[in-house]
C-alpha cells in the first residue's frame, strides 16, 4: 500500500508503479503539515495509476527509475493529449471558490455564535476577505498570499492615520480566514495554506482609572438623573453590555446582590462573555441605596436603567451626551466609560479586599488577569511602597545579620 515514510528525518514516497517498488525521496523534513502536502500529492498519483493517466518523469524527473518507465512515459502521454484533459483537472475542479465556501461556512457557524460576534465576522468576511479571495479557488490560495494580504491593510495606500488598523483588530480580521482555509482544507482534502502564520502581538493597552477623589468630582457634578446609573458602573465592576442589559429580576435587594445573566449587545439579549461571567455581584451600600433610588423611577419596567418608554440605554449616546460632557464640566482627562470597571477594581485592591473575591466579582476565573492589569495601582493608591514590609521589620525583635555572622 502506498505510504509516506521517514528515513533521516526527511520523507519519502514508498509506492509500487508497474510491478516495481518506488521509494522517492524529498527534502521535505518529517512535520504534520509536509506529511499532509505529501500525502495529497500521493492521492492524485494513486488515482493517475488507477486511470492510466501517471507519468513518473513529471512527478520524480530526478529519480533514477525514470529510464525504467520511459516508455510507459510516453504511452501515457499519447493518450492523454488524444483524450481528456489531465485529471488534477478532473479532482479538483469540485473544490469551490472562496466566496462560495465562505458562505456555506457562515451558514454552518452562525448557530454556535453569538449574533454580535456573527455579525461582526459577517462583516470581516464582505468588507476585507472577499475583495482579494472571493474569485480564488480554495485550493490556489497560497500561504505567500496570505501574508501579503495581512501586510496590505496593515499599511493601507492612504496616509491618513486614522485608516490604519491596529494589530489586534488586524488578528480579528485573520481569524475567520484561517477558519475559512483549515475547514475547506479539511472537507476537500488539500494542505491548508495558513500554517504557521502566527497572530501579530498586541500591545497593552494601558488603562486610566479614577481615584476615588475623582469619582467623588464626576458623580457631584454628572447630570442628576444619570447619577445612580453611574454610582453602579463606578461600584461594581459590571461591563457596559452587562449594565445596559440589567433587569429588575436579576436585583435582589434583601441579599444585596446583583445576578449577571443576561447582556445587552447591539440591542440583542445575548449570553455573557464567558462561562465565568455568569456571577453574583454583591453589592456595597451606596449601589444599594442608588438601585433603591433608581427603582421608584423605573420598577415597573423590566429594565433597571431605560429610557421614557421603557427601553433599555443606548450607550453610544449615553456617552457622547453625558459622559464626556461630565468629564469637561470637572476638567478630568477624556477616557471611555469602560475605565468604571478599571477604577472599581483598583479601588477593591486598594482597599484590601481578597483578590479571590475581586476575580469573582469582575467575572474572572483566576487571579491571573487581576494582578497582571491592576495590581501595579495598589502601591499608588494605598501609598505603601513596600513600606509595610519595613514596618514589619521594625515591629519584630529583628537580631542584625552581622550579629549572627559574628556568632
Amino acid at each position: 500500500m502506498a505510504s509516506i515514510r521517514a528515513r533521516s528525518g526527511k520523507l519519502f514516497f514508498d509506492f509500487t508503479y508497474q510491478g516495481i517498488r518506488c521509494r522517492e525521496q524529498t527534502l521535505l523534513i518529517d512535520n504534520r503539515q509536509n506529511r499532509a502536502k505529501l500525502n495529497s500529492i500521493l492521492t492524485t498519483i494513486e488515482a493517475e495509476i488507477r486511470l492510466n493517466r501517471f507519468v513518473f518523469k513529471n512527478y520524480f524527473p530526478s529519480s533514477s527509475k525514470c529510464a525504467a518507465f520511459w516508455d510507459y512515459d510516453l504511452k501515457v502521454e499519447q493518450y492523454i493529449s488524444e483524450n481528456t484533459a489531465p485529471l488534477t483537472t478532473h479532482i479538483l475542479s469540485n473544490i469551490p471558490k472562496f466566496g462560495e465556501f465562505a458562505d456555506e461556512w457562515l451558514a454552518e457557524n452562525k448557530i454556535q455564535w453569538k449574533k454580535s460576534h456573527y455579525k461582526n465576522v459577517v462583516m470581516i468576511v464582505e468588507n476585507y476577505l472577499l475583495p482579494v479571495f472571493g474569485q480564488v479557488r480554495l485550493d490556489e490560495i497560497t500561504r505567500a498570499q496570505i501574508i501579503k494580504f495581512r501586510a496590505a491593510i496593515a499599511s493601507p495606500k492612504r496616509s491618513n492615520v486614522k485608516d490604519k488598523l491596529s494589530n489586534d483588530w488586524i488578528n480579528h480580521v485573520m481569524t475567520p480566514l484561517r477558519g475559512i482555509l483549515n475547514e475547506s482544507a479539511m472537507r476537500y482534502e488539500f494542505p491548508t495554506p495558513f500554517i504557521n502564520i502566527k497572530p501579530l502581538k498586541i500591545d497593552k493597552t494601558p488603562i486610566e482609572p479614577f481615584s476615588l477623589i475623582e469619582v467623588q468630582r464626576f458623580l457631584a457634578n454628572v447630570r442628576a438623573d444619570f447619577r445612580d446609573y453611574y454610582i453602579v458602573r463606578f461600584f461594581t465592576a459590571m461591563r457596559t453590555a452587562e449594565i445596559d442589559g440589567l433587569k429588575w429580576q436579576f436585583v435582589n435587594f434583601e441579599r444585596k446582590e446583583i445576578l449577571i445573566q443576561e447582556t445587552l449587545v447591539d440591542g440583542n439579549v445575548e449570553t455573557p462573555k464567558t462561562s465565568a461571567s455568569y456571577r453574583c455581584i454583591q453589592l456595597s451600600q451606596p449601589v444599594v441605596d442608588a438601585l433603591k433610588r433608581q427603582y421608584s423611577i423605573t420598577g415597573n419596567n423590566a429594565y433597571v436603567f431605560c429610557n421614557a418608554n421603557g427601553n433599555p440605554l443606548e450607550h453610544r449616546n449615553v456617552t457622547k451626551r453625558i459622559w464626556y460632557p461630565a468629564l469637561n464640566e470637572v476638567n478630568l482627562k477624556r477616557r471611555r466609560p469602560y475605565q468604571t470597571r478599571h477604577t472599581c477594581a483598583t479601588l477593591w485592591l486598594a482597599a484590601g479586599e481578597n483578590p479571590e473575591w475581586i476575580a469573582k466579582q469582575m467575572g474572572h476565573s483566576t487571579t491571573k488577569m487581576l494582578f497582571e492589569v491592576y495590581s501595579r495601582y495598589v502601591p499608588n493608591a494605598t501609598r505603601q511602597d513596600g513600606s509595610a514590609f519595613d514596618l514589619l521589620i521594625k515591629q519584630t525583635d529583628f537580631i542584625a545579620i552581622e550579629e549572627l555572622c559574628d556568632e
